[in-house]
Parts: C-alpha cells; sequence; structure tokens
C-alpha cells in the first residue's frame, strides 16, 4: 500500500450507516465537553458500538475538574465497547482539559485503549497520540510533519486530513481564504477556465484568476492530492489517518479503491 496502514473514517451521526458501508474502522463524531465539564452525546439514528469516540470540546469556557470527566470518558467507552478517544479539542489551551489529556491518556494506556489528542495538547498528554491536521495555507506539510515529528516522536503522530477548498484575495496577510464548497469550485474553475496546478509544498491543487482588478488564488484537494498525502505521511511513518467522511466521503471509492 502507498499510503498509511489503517485509514479511519470519522463520521457523524447520520453518517455513520454510510461511512461504516466502507469496511474502516469509524471514530463517532457524536461527543462534546460541556459543563461541569461533563461528556454530553449528539442524539443520532443509529447507537455507536465500537471504533473511537472523538469528543470536541465546542462552546466549552473551562471550569471544573478533570477526573470526573476522565470517568465518564471511560464508562461511556466500555458501554459502547469503543476502542479508544480522539480528544478533538481546539485553540489555545484550557486548564481543565489540559489536565483531562494528560489523565486520560494515561488511564486508556492502562486499559489497552488509544487515545489520540489535537496537537496543542500534545505536550501535556506524553501517553496519547497527536493528530496533526493538514490543513495548510503557507510553508510546507513536509516540514509540518518533520517538526511535529521532532516535538512530539513520529511514532505517535496521526493525520487529520482536511480537504481544503478556499478563495484567497491577493494579497492575503492574513493566510485565511473564504472556503467554497465543491460546486463553487468547479464554478470557478469553468467560469475562469482556469489552468490547474499542484504544489508539492502544500501537497494541494491550485489555480489562479482575475476578478475585475483583483487576484484570486484558489487552493484544494481532491482525492490525487490527498492520496499524496497519505503517502507522504507513510514515507514519514505516520501510520494511521482520521478522514472526515462530511468533506471526503465523495472520495472513497477513489481513495479506498
Amino acid at each position: 500500500m502507498e499510503h498509511v496502514e489503517r485509514i479511519i473514517i470519522a463520521a457523524k451521526p447520520g453518517e455513520i450507516t454510510s461511512a461504516g458501508s466502507w469496511g474502516r474502522p469509524l471514530a463517532h463524531m457524536a461527543y462534546r465537553v460541556g459543563g461541569g465539564p461533563h461528556l454530553f452525546r449528539a442524539n443520532g439514528p443509529v447507537t455507536p458500538q465500537g471504533g473511537l469516540m472523538v469528543i470536541d470540546d465546542a462552546g466549552f469556557s473551562g471550569g471544573g475538574e478533570a477526573e470526573g470527566f476522565c470517568n465518564e470518558v471511560l464508562r461511556e467507552c466500555a458501554a459502547r465497547k469503543f476502542t479508544g478517544v480522539v480528544c478533538r479539542f481546539q485553540g489555545h489551551p484550557v486548564p481543565v482539559l489540559t489536565q483531562t489529556v494528560g489523565k486520560l491518556g494515561e488511564l486508556c494506556r492502562s486499559r489497552g485503549l488509544e487515545c489520540f489528542v489535537s496537537e496543542p495538547y500534545g505536550a501535556a498528554a506524553p501517553s496519547a497520540n497527536v493528530v496533526i491536521s493538514t490543513a495548510l495555507s503557507g510553508g510546507s506539510l513536509q516540514g509540518r510533519l518533520e517538526g511535529a515529528g521532532e516535538s512530539f516522536g513520529v511514532r505517535r503522530l496521526a493525520l487529520w486530513i482536511e480537504r481544503t477548498a478556499e478563495d484567497f484575495l491577493l494579497p492575503s496577510p492574513g493566510g485565511t481564504g473564504a472556503p467554497l464548497t465543491v460546486e463553487e469550485l468547479e464554478r470557478r474553475r469553468e467560469e475562469y477556465r482556469a489552468d490547474v496546478f499542484f504544489s508539492g509544498d502544500l501537497c494541494a491543487h491550485y489555480f489562479t484568476y482575475m476578478a475585475g482588478e483583483k487576484g484570486h488564488f484558489v487552493l484544494f484537494d481532491d482525492a490525487g492530492s490527498i492520496r499524496k498525502k497519505l503517502r507522504l505521511a507513510s514515507g514519514l511513518g505516520i501510520k494511521t489517518a482520521l478522514l472526515p467522511y462530511e468533506t471526503a466521503g465523495d472520495l472513497l471509492g477513489e481513495l479506498l479503491g
């Protein structure tokens, strides 16, 4: 296989049946950390069983104690037969979540469960794997992954595959673009008859166009560029990648065969 050994499909409750049809491990994006902190599960048509549980921190304002929350997570893992936990906590680290990932990493290891944490929390959880997003607007993906490997150790790394589709107005000092749907991307390519190129550094496709006097730079992924990201990761010794079904479900036929 030219890409990483294990691709895990990350799916929301309404996507589980379709995502599960591919026969790959699943990560259930059905959990969040809320006030307390306590563990909250989204209602969905399918009750999760097996695979990984994914917990996000959207809307969490901090406060509380880590130990009780960790116990709630472990009880849910036992009840749902989860094989591990993905703490997909974003933004600047919050003290109680910093304590949580450190403790949860140790508890999971002692129980034979996997634990993954987002990059900002990687240093706080030496027993856990560290999830690195592939989203870039500058620099190089290889340099980014090599730097993460130096910080955390390559064996701890896993990828979170972000399917990029952004339109940057030039110049773009902030490095952020307007997100595009698949349909919007195709319309721009057709309208401006754009020649598409590949950036080896960003490991993504791009094209440019002029709208009036304003220049635009469009960066996007397809199955080919995602395969190259996976191949790059594999070459560096990264063995696991998480692929969100919401953004990449239509590419699974090309990616998984």
